[in-house]
């Protein structure tokens, strides 16, 4: 995780790449719908990525995330859909449950248990 952005910004990051896929844009309101979190913390949040240089946000609450941001947002997001999958795979858990579970590993995993992760998941692929 880079050092300037803390684990709920990470969080915000990947519900604003999750919105702008699924609906073509993320505005804030969407963000702390999508999020569970009061719209005061989302303003706040997006001042602190704004500052940060993860997105440009407008005064209409129109969120876009820059290059550094979409890079960001794309492996937390990644991190997140490999560790649904492979709750899933080893537990035999619902998506909904692995992907809550996934959400509080995602941000702590250490590169090298990642790959590992990868490798396992590429060899039992067609199990």
């Amino acid at each position: 995780m880079p050092s300037d952005i803390h684990e709920s910004g990470e969080d915000y990051l990947e519900a604003i790449l999750v919105l702008k896929n699924k609906y073509g844009f993320a505005r804030s309101v969407d963000v702390a719908k999508h999020l569970g979190v009061s719209k005061p913390s989302v303003s706040r949040a997006m001042s602190v990525l704004e500052e940060t240089g993860y997105i440009d946000a407008n005064k209409l609450g129109s969120i876009r995330l820059t290059e550094k941001g979409e890079s960001l947002a794309a492996e937390i997001y990644g991190r997140h859909v490999l560790l649904t999958k492979f709750l899933m795979k080893i537990t035999n858990v619902s998506e909904e449950q692995a992907s809550r579970n996934a959400c509080k590993i995602e941000h702590d995993i250490d590169i090298d248990i990642k790959k590992g992760i990868e490798r396992w998941m590429n060899e039992h692929a067609n199990d």
